[in-house]
């Protein structure tokens, strides 16, 4: 039994949270994000939280149990704070900006990689840094990773796309004969 799905998901004031069968919805300042509910787990409210519980017995219901509760509690904080991901660009020469709704990439190709904002993300964009912010946390996070995958940081140079927060091992090069 999962130890994170027992836990309520308080709901703070300013978001609202329905349940529609077994669709999830929260809104709030921030956005509206819905869920839909695998089976085997079923989802009610009680004193102003959402409470997860198992219907099923089987493994698949146990594996839904935790995930249903951290997405819905994601869902929450999203709609009332927000979720932001930072990424740095490391090398001479590597730059980044917004045109429209493209996020355009010059990261030491012979060509500019260009990339499609999706309509939830705010993007904000200095030479060097790129914030990613937006109600729904597996949409930054999936798109923060497609930015990375570009051009990963590599270990010698350390030149890259890389998180803020991530420290890029470094390797020694070759050395001289002697």
């Amino acid at each position: 039994m999962s130890r994170i799905g027992k836990l309520p998901v308080a709901v703070p004031q300013g978001v609202t949270g329905a349940i529609a069968g077994n669709v999830v919805s929260v809104e709030g300042p921030k956005g509206k994000l819905s869920y839909s509910v695998r089976p085997g787990v079923k989802v009610e409210m009680a004193e102003g939280n959402f409470v997860v519980s198992m219907t099923g017995s089987d493994a698949q219901s146990r594996a839904d149990y935790g995930t249903t509760r951290a997405t819905i509690n994601n869902m929450v904080q999203g709609v009332s704070k927000g979720w932001k991901r930072v990424l740095e660009l490391n090398g001479v020469g590597f730059a980044a900006k917004l045109q429209g709704k493209n996020l355009v990439l010059s990261v030491g190709f012979s060509h500019e990689v260009s990339m499609e904002l999706p309509s939830e993300i705010k993007a904000n964009v200095q030479k060097n840094s790129i914030e990613l912010e937006s109600a729904n946390r597996e949409l930054v996070g999936t798109f923060a990773a497609k930015i990375r995958q570009v051009q990963p940081p590599e270990p010698y140079l350390g030149k890259g796309i890389k998180y803020a927060e991530e420290k890029v091992r470094r390797k020694a090069g070759k050395t001289g004969k002697k």
